[in-house]
């Protein structure tokens, strides 16, 4: 392949994103932004880069099935990535022309190979055009139905469809491909929600609170971190779903608090703001360049209780000594497969041997945890999986080597309107935010030591 790309457009840029996530590994979510500026993508047309590179991921395997009966022969990988790219816009994408797609999709063939694998894709494309793409019903195995249905790997949906069930993991899997909500986190030490909502307004940007989270609120246009309002401290962007740590924790001014996997911040600035900005907030992390995105964060919000290091969690007893906190929040490494609408290329990637290397993780973070938290004090914690072996799995793995912990109640918003024992997993389907998970604990007695 060629790699002569055709300046500011869009369709090209987004090629170019796609070509890279699948050979180099490169995440979708970092590369829109660079494209955008090697490209010099017009505004207007920022949209629809964000929405046909991330649409086509969401849909490779099931565009590969519509393909695959149009294929004839040995096809170079490019070539494939260029007719998935331009085959979404076709199926998916009702306001776009489909001979103005053939014909981008021609002239990117032309510039970056030859005028044979034009005619290719121009064949390719006029044949689906004429025919249609072929129905899900001659599939058979409703594992398999679903993996390509919803463009998820099949062990996926199999691990899933186990844990909750086939109709859920359907579900959940159509839910992962649709456009994530955009919401942010009103800064309630500087701001109040109402006050917020008008900010935005005056910059043209329109927000309605939240159904879920009191502080939060959805934004249906532009983009808020562009605007005066979050340069200004009053908003940062956050979803929905993360934001119920800081509640479950049930922080009050004047605590110790640590927030053992803290980076880029946005729970640790909402604990600050839960505080009333008055207490200490230690905020760990692995590494320098993430700490540097918490004091960031934590400097434009104006939050002065927040004290950053950089460390490794699996050993804060050594640094921090034990029984030093009242509150504990351990938002810890994990597969991510909440996520999934946010960064598409995750389905891809994982990989299920992963699972019990990461519990491994996570128990022995909850172990630190444990010895770190003062008698009475609450231990929370949370992940961004769905995954059960990683969510109630590890929670109940901790309690049963951890006799001195006690499940409790998260204490979320009554708005959920959420009735639980203990442990709350999120599903994504539930209220359009995030896959999410919460389980909080007190510590009843001193932790025995080895």
């Amino acid at each position: 392949m060629k790699n002569k790309k055709l300046q500011g457009n869009v369709r090209d840029a987004a090629f170019s994103i796609l070509w890279a996530v699948e050979n180099k590994q490169a995440y979708s979510n970092l590369l829109l932004h660079q494209t955008i500026e090697s490209y010099g993508i017009a505004a207007k047309n920022r949209g629809l880069l964000t929405e046909i590179t991330y649409g086509t991921l969401q849909h490779q395997m099931t565009l590969d099935y519509y393909l695959e009966p149009y294929l004839k022969g040995k096809i170079e990988p490019w070539v494939k990535i260029l007719l998935r790219l331009s085959l979404y816009q076709i199926v998916y994408l009702d306001r776009i022309p489909a001979h103005a797609v053939v014909h981008e999709a021609v002239e990117i063939a032309k510039r970056r190979g030859h005028g044979g694998v034009a005619s290719v894709v121009n064949g390719v494309l006029r044949s689906v055009q004429r025919n249609g793409v072929r129905s899900f019903n001659t599939i058979s195995d409703p594992y398999e139905k679903i993996s390509i249905e919803t463009s998820h790997p099949e062990w996926m949906i199999r691990r899933w469809a186990e844990q909750f069930g086939l109709e859920k993991t359907r579900e959940m899997a159509l839910e992962n491909n649709k456009t994530p909500l955009q919401t942010v986190r009103v800064n309630t030490v500087r701001a109040t929600v109402e006050e917020a909502i008008e900010m935005l307004e005056s910059e043209e940007l329109e927000a309605v609170p939240s159904k879920m989270i009191p502080e939060c609120l959805v934004v249906t246009n532009g983009q808020p971190a562009r605007t005066t309002t979050f340069e200004k401290g009053f908003i940062t962007i956050q979803d929905e779903s993360s934001m119920l740590p800081a509640y479950a924790l049930q922080v009050e001014p004047g605590m110790t608090v640590l927030d053992m996997c803290a980076a880029p911040g946005g729970k640790t600035t909402h604990i600050a703001e839960k505080m009333k900005n008055s207490g200490t907030l230690y905020a760990l992390d692995l590494h320098q360049h993430k700490v540097k995105l918490i004091d960031e964060n934590a400097e434009r919000l104006g939050h002065t209780v927040i004290e950053s290091t950089v460390g490794d969690g699996k050993q804060s007893v050594e640094r921090f000594g034990e029984e030093k906190f009242d509150r504990i929040l351990v938002d810890a490494p994990c597969s991510g497969l909440g996520v999934i609408k946010r960064k598409p290329d995750i389905k891809y990637t994982k990989k299920e041997q992963d699972f019990a290397r990461l519990q491994e993780i996570q128990i022995e973070l909850l172990d630190q945890a444990a010895r770190l938290l003062k008698e009475d004090g609450i231990l929370v914690y949370s992940t961004c999986t769905v995954d059960a072996v990683e969510n109630r799995g590890t929670a109940e793995r901790f309690l049963k080597e951890h006799p001195e912990m006690e499940k409790i109640q998260a204490a979320l918003p009554a708005t959920m309107g959420i009735k639980h024992t203990g442990f709350v997993q999120v599903f994504p389907q539930d209220y359009g935010s995030d896959g999410f998970f919460i389980a909080a604990f007190k510590k009843t007695q001193k932790t025995a030591t080895a």
